[in-house]
């Protein structure tokens, strides 16, 4: 869940952040894709360290 919820989030912060610097839609998927992807593999990693805690 932990991953779902990056991966949104992180689509979202880099769909509004293209928008602030003036990106078109292109930019903005862009950003989009990269943030989803960088907050997805910090997800993955806060998952296997709660899941190792435990």
């Amino acid at each position: 869940m932990i991953v779902i919820a990056a991966i949104v989030i992180g689509a979202a912060l880099g769909w509004r952040r293209a928008g602030k610097l003036g990106g078109n839609t292109r930019d903005r998927i862009q950003y989009a894709a990269v943030h989803a992807i960088v907050l997805a593999a910090v997800g993955v990693l806060a998952t296997v360290l709660i899941d190792r805690a435990i």
